[in-house]
């Protein structure tokens, strides 16, 4: 059946089995699910499918159960039949060697899943650092009506009478506890303080950042990126969710018509005042591609320009996303930057941003989690674009997160060929390196390693004890986003592929610049021709996902998607 006429049929109609004969699917179908309950009255109703991550192997949605049943309770409330049917869940700390690797193969599987079981609309749970993009960009290339959902934010923990939080502190306590500070019995006691219930990392790591960011690009109902895990507004937010989605699926509004150039910018424009993830550059391009928006990381560098930080939330700043959601969240944080939307942009509400701005409260001036246009947390260019001759294509720097003494800065590279090299030398005095060495780590890009998050190298033990806290640091890997540090990051072409980082030999001088958005090796051309002449590049896996992915996947300029889904 063509994908017009299937359109035309509704409820459990829709996407029928392939037997040759239409009325037998539909038939057999009705028979097999009368065997788990349902009747006339039942399968009469508009369908809304809801994926759930749900997983043992994903802490972070511990309680994605009971979120769960609050959409099933919005979806019947209104006059919906609820079916849950499960995906792929990327726990981002119980995978190996990254769940940046999976990210597109949960995406394909959901997406498939969206076109090949009868639902009229989608509520799509997630939260966890890949599950959301992932979802995200399902939705756009399934282009079925879809709300997304997630879990939320953990709480703060304390510890010594200081709240702390996964994973800004978790990194902070561990490099006191590798420069000697702290022992074994502190670290472990400040370990089981960080993750104290249920949710995604309190901070504006990637899962907060793109939670945020769904609810900018109006795929998630208002309010819905920072209500705490477990909480009341969780819950009624998930059941409103819910109930929507039964008016999207009668309404028919897709992502198609949500997903626009307006719609992008503004979540650029929440990303910069929030001082979001890094990891958000490459998903935003991704989903983007798949939704046939053109969006480059020049758009991004020229939304940094004019967009200030206003969120104060670690690692760019000092609170937690509990602190934002109290002073209003992702409503409050788009009126304060109102005059920089495009309100034309329409949300999976059904209504246009300008619209919603008109209800949404500024945030009380006793407050201080979002600080006004007026009077902002940082100055503008919180997350910045870098190229040169080491990044031809683009890397990108969180400077909000970044030390300022190092953003002008020049020094000779050591070179580690892999995160498993870095791993094995970082810490050996026989590096003899300095404050002012740069870091340079390679073979970490989409298909030299699937990208994991080791751009971020630890500082060297004997630096550490000498009081150093940062270096510049320079990969074609990512980094957390609840890191912190002078870290280049996603430096494109990759070094699996050719790129520039592939030439650089320990002593070789570099350059950042981060004010000029500068990134440069300081090697001779005919030198960097030598070398190029003799690169070969690495080999790739020889079977299963990591093989297609490898053989398929774009560069991080590009999003990082396979190249037949973008």
């Amino acid at each position: 059946m063509s994908a017009s006429k299937d359109r035309e049929l509704r409820g459990i109609d829709r996407n029928l089995t392939s037997y040759g004969d239409p009325a037998f699917s539909r038939f057999i179908r009705r028979a097999f699910l009368a065997s788990a309950g349902y009747d006339a009255a039942d399968l009469d109703r508009p369908i809304v499918g809801i994926a759930d991550t749900s997983s043992d192997y994903t802490p972070c949605h511990r309680q994605m159960p009971e979120l769960v049943s609050a959409v099933k309770r919005g979806v019947l409330e209104a006059g919906g039949l609820p079916l849950v049917f499960p995906t792929a869940s990327l726990g981002e700390i119980l995978l190996s060697p990254t769940s940046m690797l999976y990210r597109n193969l949960l995406a394909m599987e959901t997406e498939e899943m969206l076109r090949a079981q009868p639902m009229d609309a989608a509520v799509l749970v997630g939260g966890c650092d890949k599950t959301l993009p992932a979802q995200l960009m399902a939705a756009a290339s399934a282009d079925l009506p879809s709300l997304c959902v997630v879990v939320g934010p953990m709480r703060a923990g304390s510890f010594g009478g200081e709240r702390i939080g996964a994973c800004t502190d978790c990194r902070r306590y561990w490099s006191r506890h590798r420069a000697g500070e702290i022992g074994v019995e502190e670290v472990s006691r400040v370990r089981d303080a960080l993750c104290p219930t249920a949710g995604t990392c309190m901070v504006m790591g990637t899962a907060s950042t793109m939670a945020c960011v769904a609810e900018a690009l109006g795929m998630m109902l208002p309010g819905g990126a920072a209500a705490p895990s477990g909480s009341g507004d969780r819950l009624r937010h998930a059941a409103a969710s819910g109930r929507r989605a039964v008016e999207l699926a009668r309404s028919g509004l897709r992502p198609s018509a949500v997903l626009s150039r307006g719609s992008f910018f503004n979540a650029l424009a929440a990303l910069m005042a929030l001082g979001g993830s890094t990891n958000a550059v490459i998903h935003l391009l991704a989903i983007a591609r798949r939704a046939r928006v053109p969006l480059s990381l020049d758009d991004f560098d020229a939304v940094s320009r004019r967009v200030p930080l206003l969120v104060d939330c670690k690692p760019s700043g000092s609170g937690f996303l509990e602190d934002f959601h109290a002073a209003g969240g992702m409503p409050a944080l788009l009126k304060a930057i109102e005059p920089l939307l495009d309100g034309a942009a329409m949300t999976a509400s059904g209504r246009r941003v300008a619209d919603l701005l008109e209800e949404s409260a500024r945030a009380s001036e006793r407050q201080t989690a979002i600080r006004p246009l007026e009077r902002p947390l940082g100055p503008t260019g919180s997350l910045v674009v870098l190229r040169g001759s080491l990044a031809p294509e683009g890397a990108v720097l969180k400077r909000s997160a970044a030390t300022a003494a190092l953003l002008k800065h020049r020094g000779p590279a050591a070179v580690f060929e892999s995160p498993e090299d870095a791993e094995r030398r970082i810490d050996d005095p026989a590096l003899g390196l300095t404050p002012s060495h740069v870091l340079v780590l390679r073979n970490a890009g989409p298909i030299g390693a699937g990208m994991p998050e080791a751009g971020s190298l630890p500082i060297p033990r004997r630096l550490l004890e000498a009081g150093v806290r940062d270096m510049v640091r320079i990969s074609d890997a990512r980094m957390s986003g609840t890191a912190f540090g002078t870290v280049v990051l996603h430096a494109s072409p990759e070094a699996a592929v050719g790129g520039p980082l592939a030439f650089v030999r320990d002593g070789d001088p570099i350059e950042l610049d981060a004010e000029a958005r500068r990134i440069d090796l300081l090697v001779d051309g005919s030198e960097l021709a030598r070398r190029r002449a003799a690169f070969k590049p690495p080999p790739i896996p020889e079977r299963g996902w990591r093989k297609l992915y490898a053989e398929r996947v774009l560069q991080a300029h590009l999003g990082a998607d396979l190249d037949f889904l973008a």
